[in-house]
């Protein structure tokens, strides 16, 4: 018996729809300026803005912290395992007397990568020294010291296993005149003699030789960057000293710098105690 035309019909529109159902689902995408803009680029984590006034209300909180009261305090918001540099981390000098190389500050943060470009080759010393400082203008500036404020702590993310010096006893001066407390990177720096003897807190790698030419570009400033398998997100507060380097989100400062005082305080205490029984003269980190 022949099939009427419209059941035949219907067997055609149930086989249409069962292939669209076996078929793979086609790629969803919004639309085509989104596209567009995911191709140019775009950054997913938003950097908070805090004024001045904010960020001096905070630092009071951390003044005097220890980086192993901050960890305790880390421990107590929740944040176990989180914030805590790599302990290659270290500080370039010691004041043993009076921790001048302690600091806290709010970081601001610049992100430097290795280059693709080929390095300079065989030049004349003019020709060098314009490529040099056209290197230094274009690709490889140092634009965040423009925001720069009293209390900032500068984190660098440097190209890794580059040989260079991304931060010199010049520049790093001029960073403190500017307002910065204390420098991190995570990687290298050079004239470290010269930084010993100025005094400015620096925690490090090791130590460069190069300079930036030819070496690494600057790829970003004052947005989230990663720092010796930390997170650091512009505005948090770091807290550095001879343990290493913490990174203290800023959204759990309060609570973290709260119960760090607790631990702060109670060890100072304990501690008076025991260099009254040993004899041993106050210093500086047991002074209320």
């Amino acid at each position: 018996m022949n099939e009427s035309p419209r059941l035949q019909a219907c067997f055609a529109m149930m086989a249409s729809l069962l292939w669209l159902m076996a078929a793979p689902a086609p790629a969803q995408s919004g639309p085509a300026g989104d596209d567009e803009e995911l191709r140019g680029g775009k950054n997913f984590l938003s950097t908070p803005v805090h004024s001045l006034e904010e960020d001096q209300r905070l630092l009071a909180l951390f003044q005097g912290l220890r980086v192993a009261d901050v960890a305790d305090g880390l421990d107590a918001a929740g944040l176990q395992g989180i914030g805590l540099m790599d302990p290659r981390i270290h500080p370039l000098w010691r004041d043993s007397e009076h921790f001048r190389h302690r600091f806290a500050g709010v970081d601001v943060t610049a992100r430097y990568v290795p280059t693709q470009e080929p390095p300079a080759g065989r030049m004349t010393v003019p020709d060098y020294d314009q490529w040099a400082g056209d290197w230094y203008e274009r690709r490889s500036s140092e634009a965040f010291a423009r925001l720069i404020r009293p209390g900032t702590a500068l984190v660098i993310e440097d190209a890794p296993e580059a040989d260079v010096g991304s931060i010199g006893s010049y520049n790093i001066l001029e960073w403190r005149t500017l307002g910065c407390v204390g420098v991190v990177t995570g990687a290298t720096a050079r004239d470290t003699d010269e930084i010993i003897a100025q005094r400015v807190p620096l925690y490090l790698l090791g130590a460069g030789r190069g300079i930036r030419p030819g070496r690494n570009e600057l790829e970003s400033v004052n947005r989230p960057v990663v720092c010796c398998g930390v997170l650091v997100v512009p505005g948090d507060i770091i807290v550095a000293d001879g343990d290493g380097v913490a990174v203290v989100p800023r959204t759990r400062a309060e609570a973290v710098a709260r119960y760090a005082r607790k631990i702060l305080e109670g060890d100072k205490e304990g501690r008076r105690e025991l260099y009254q029984k040993a004899g041993l003269p106050e210093d500086d980190s047991v002074r209320k």
